[in-house]
């Protein structure tokens, strides 16, 4: 079984698929994805996500405020957050963290709002997922601030080996997406060459980032498995090994939606 660790199911382009988010989640399954989790951006998606996992048992969320989605000049209310939090099919917060290439301008806010989510993550014992973009030294530092008790995920991560290693140091997942199938990926590809087989996720972030050879359409969930197989080949294991541990992980990083 593979699990699309993380996907916007609200947001997909479901043309391909008639129209339809069952076709599209059934077509992931017939494909060996057996678990989606659906990511909150915003306040104004909160309860979406929400529905879809309350929809359909194998669809679990999250619930956060992403850097590029805050409000001008506000980061959200705690209060807020920890009342979303409070719903049996959330098992995670975020996405959450530091997007200077688009917003370098509001990055006292994101740094704001990235504290706030960490501290929902203290109180909840909730892991943290964590979108992290030309914010490396920042990202890093605030989370050995928060010292989290337990561990989190950089998502789609793009980053280099050093920054990787440094999440991992403390105790973080790293999430690989299609863009490491990107012709231009290499230094990408050698970070996936080197991330423990224990602390590894694979996603979609769909519908974005579609992997080769898909690359330049909607992204769907069931293309987790372009990603898997590909990443298999890059580390010289079996597709039903990564399949296998990647999945594990999922269930060990999220025990909520074990």
């Amino acid at each position: 079984m593979l699990v699309d660790s993380h996907c916007h199911l609200d947001r997909l382009d479901l043309a391909a698929h008639g129209g339809s988010l069952d076709a599209a989640l059934d077509a992931a399954r017939a494909r060996g994805v057996g678990q989606f989790l659906c990511i909150g951006v915003s306040a104004d998606n909160a309860k979406a996500v929400k529905d879809l996992a309350e929809r359909y048992d194998d669809v679990h969320c999250s619930v956060g405020v992403h850097p590029l989605d805050l409000e001008p000049g506000a980061a959200p209310a705690l209060d807020w957050l920890l009342a979303e939090l409070n719903h049996p099919r959330v098992v995670a917060i975020g996405e959450t963290g530091l997007d200077y290439h688009y917003e370098p301008e509001a990055a006292e806010l994101q740094q704001e709002a990235f504290r706030l989510h960490l501290e929902a993550a203290k109180i909840t014992g909730k892991p943290v997922i964590v979108h992290t973009r030309e914010a490396r030294a920042d990202t890093l530092a605030l989370l050995r601030e928060a010292a989290l008790p337990q561990a989190g995920v950089l998502h789609c991560f793009t980053e280099d080996w050093e920054m990787a290693k440094a999440a991992l140091d403390i105790g973080f997942y790293i999430s690989l997406s299609g863009i490491v199938t990107f012709r231009n990926a290499e230094a990408l590809r050698e970070v996936a060459r080197q991330v423990p087989a224990d602390r590894l996720l694979v996603e979609t972030d769909s519908p974005y980032l579609a992997p080769v050879p898909h690359r330049g359409k909607p992204n769907l969930p069931e293309y987790v498995r372009e990603v898997a197989e590909y990443l298999a080949v890059l580390r010289g294991v079996s597709f039903e090994t990564l399949a296998e541990q990647t999945t594990a992980n999922f269930k060990r990083l999220f025990p909520l939606a074990a």
